[in-house]
This record gives structure tokens, sequence and C-alpha cells, in this order.
């Protein structure tokens, strides 16, 4: 293994524990809580709204409003700057602008942003972009590095917007979604492990696999069926979870119950069809 190989991912992060300890086996099973710092002490206004929330509908529209007013995402609110033909509108980068290209496509540059912000806040890089990543001098490294700075997703304090939307997400699993629950089970349908690296076969079934570090699982083993012969099946822990398919009314993701899951080292049963 050469030495410009990328590790599990930096020394430092946001949330407090080693990067290591984060993408291990262990912490899966362990399941401890973990924030992302300064970001609800920064934001107390929309976490006392929240409380206020009798349900998760409720709270959802209250983190919506609070995200247009804070980011400027309604259309209303975006600047308009002159231009050839009359007046040109700025592109605010949104969250859900990002989920929605990772719905069609979990390697395009919004995806890449994604990877980015898990890599910045909670250390880990990416195994995968569209190929996998196997040296920093890779081709597969640079066109991650590229895009994932790409000035259309990449302003409007993108990673900030992140930053909120798993601080709601993890409000709102243990208020709503999944009270007292320190993991829960889901699923994730492969045709091959080209994204997974195979860690430590336990027996013909159990096996530890390195995901990438943002991946999605569904909590419908039928759902995850459509995506592959092979299904991955684990407890996810909470923390782990960044977005949910009932955290909003109304977003890109929701028609296939999907969570999206910050990667790392997973012992998983895998069931072939």
């Amino acid at each position: 293994m050469g030495e410009d190989r990328p590790g599990i991912g930096h020394s430092t992060n946001l949330v407090g524990l080693p990067t290591d300890l984060l993408a291990s086996a262990w912490f899966n099973q362990a399941a401890p809580e973990i924030h992302i710092a300064g970001v609800r002490e920064m934001n107390r206004s929309l976490f006392e709204m929240l409380a206020e929330a009798p349900d998760l509908e409720s709270a959802g529209e209250a983190f919506y409003k609070y995200m247009i007013a804070m980011f400027g995402l309604d259309p209303e609110q975006q600047d308009h700057r002159p231009g050839q033909g009359g007046a040109v509108r700025r592109f605010h980068a949104s969250y859900l602008r990002l989920l929605k290209g990772w719905g069609y496509d979990t390697n395009a540059k919004e995806g890449a942003v994604l990877k980015g912000w898990v890599e910045s806040r909670f250390g880990l890089f990416p195994t995968f972009h569209r190929e996998p990543i196997t040296k920093f001098a890779s081709k597969a490294w640079i066109t991650y590095i590229e895009e994932k700075m790409t000035s259309r997703f990449h302003n409007n304090s993108i990673y900030v917007q992140l930053d909120l939307m798993y601080e709601f997400c993890q409000w709102a699993l243990a208020r709503f979604a999944a009270p007292g629950e320190s993991a829960l089970l889901l699923y994730r349908g492969v045709n091959d492990f080209t994204e997974h690296q195979m860690i430590e076969r336990i027996d013909n079934r159990q096996v530890v696999v390195r995901m990438n570090n943002l991946v999605s699982f569904s909590s419908d083993r039928g759902v995850a069926d459509c995506f592959g012969d092979t299904i991955l099946e684990t407890r996810v822990p909470v923390s782990k979870i960044v977005f949910f398919n009932t955290l909003l009314t109304s977003h890109p993701l929701k028609g296939e119950g999907e969570y999206l899951v910050i990667g790392g080292d997973y012992l998983v049963k895998a069931s072939y069809l």
C-alpha cells in the first residue's frame, strides 16, 4: 500500500472524537451521540422554536422557514444582477438542491459537495467518486476535489446549511422519529463491491466493509432490492444519519424511503437474491 493512498480520514474533525474511532465498526455498535461543534449554540432561536413543535411535520415547516430566512433560499429573496437582456438571478446554493442532485446521481457535483462536507465535519475521506479513489494523486481524487469546490454549489455558506440540516435531523430523530433508539436497522442494495472495500470476512454472511463517506440506505428492504442483487443489512447509529425520508414534508428523496448515512467501517449481513 503506497504512502499516497488515502487513509480513513483526517486527524481532525468538528465532532470531538478521533476520526479512526468514528469510522470504526466498534463505534457503530456503541452508537454514542455526537454533535457538530457550535451549531446548536449559534442557532438557539431555531431549537427554541422547534421545542414548541407538536409533531414532526410542524418542526419540519419551522426548520424550512428558518433556512429560507437565514440563507435567502426563497426565489424572491435572491439577488438580481443586471446583464445582457435584462436582470439575471444569482444562484444561491441550497441544501435542498444538493439533495435533489444526490437523488439523481450520487457521483455528480452535488454529491461531491456533500462528500466534501462529510470530510470537513466528520474527517472521513470519500472512497469513491465516479470511480474508486485509491490515491491522492489519482484522477478520481482530483475530480472529487475540483467538483466539491465548484462555485455553483459551494457558496451561500453551504456547509453551514448542511450543519443545520444534520443537527435538525438529530433533533428530529430523538424527539419524534426514533425516540430512545441508538441505532436503526437499514438496508442497501448493491450489485458488486466496487464502491465498498472489503475489510474483514467474519463468515459466509457477515463481513466488515468500508462504506463511502456518505451513502444511501433504505428502511425498506423491498426498496433496497431494486438497487442490487446483494442486500447489505446493518444497524446504523442514529448519530450517523444525516437525513431521512420523513424529515421534511417535501423534498427530492421522499419517494424511496431514503436515509443518508455517514460511512466508515460497517459490520453487515449480506443476503444474495
